[in-house]
């Protein structure tokens, strides 16, 4: 008879293992004889030794029992039925190997594949890093926000950068990420972004800025992040009241 270190030595398992199958039920935990000890015989060899080739096949523990007490029919259909589940699982890891390959860097940590391409798109306009940071962080709120139309978002920030305007915009938000707020700078970026409104308030665009990003509250909570992320963002934001326009991630002409 044997003790549970030669037990599990003999099955090429460890005695934690052991002690964990019994607890869970796997592996039959014998009577203590007279002297307080347990003993065990060829079975339990025989039956951890099998219990440890499933469970290191990739058998899920809690199906362990099954195949251990199972003909040669359910045994075969059971197995099959685990491969499938195993080769699920692989995939599932190979996908996680992808997106972490693409992740490349903290940076793109989270940000879609258009949202970077977008980024790069600042960086080659001369956008400095902190502007450029600043814009990633935003679009990872709103990419899991609304991670069905990022694209087509995403799609139209990046036609904007063709007008020139835009591209000056980008050029004095830069200046104000590394200057001193001067208010002449302030001023400057605040006519822009006012005649920038009213040609999309001509165009119809920002009657359309519900069907973009319908979640009130949402928008409240980029218009949080924006004003958090620079101290100019509140200067702006009063400077633009003066000239007639109401909030940040959305705008809306001040009614007379």
């Amino acid at each position: 008879m044997l003790t549970i270190g030669q037990l599990a030595s003999y099955a090429g398992a460890s005695i934690r293992a052991v002690r964990h199958y019994h607890q869970i039920g796997l592996l039959p935990e014998p009577e203590r004889d007279a002297s307080g000890y347990r003993s065990y015989d060829a079975a339990a060899v025989l039956r951890l030794i099998r219990i440890r080739t499933l469970a290191e096949a990739g058998v899920p523990l809690a199906r362990v029992r099954e195949l251990l007490d199972a003909g040669p029919e359910t045994f075969a259909a059971a197995t099959i039925e685990i491969d499938r589940e195993l080769r699920a699982r692989v995939r599932t890891l190979q996908e996680h190997r992808r997106r972490v390959t693409r992740l490349g860097s903290v940076e793109s940590l989270a940000v879609p594949k258009e949202v970077a391409d977008y980024l790069n798109c600042l960086r080659a306009i001369g956008a400095p890093s902190a502007l450029v940071e600043v814009e990633r962080d935003a679009w990872i709120l709103v990419a899991a926000r609304y991670p069905e139309t990022i694209s087509a978002i995403i799609a139209d920030k990046v036609a904007q950068l063709a007008d020139a305007r835009i591209l000056q915009l980008y050029q004095l938000l830069g200046r104000l990420t590394m200057e001193s707020e001067s208010d002449d700078l302030l001023r400057e970026i605040a006519d822009l972004m006012s005649d920038l409104y009213e040609e999309a308030a001509a165009s119809g665009d920002l009657d359309r800025q519900d069907e973009v990003m319908p979640d009130k509250a949402f928008v409240r909570l980029l218009d949080s992040f924006s004003y958090a992320a620079h101290p100019a963002v509140a200067r702006l934001g009063k400077l633009l009241a003066d000239r007639g326009w109401t909030g940040w991630s959305q705008v809306e002409k001040r009614k007379p």
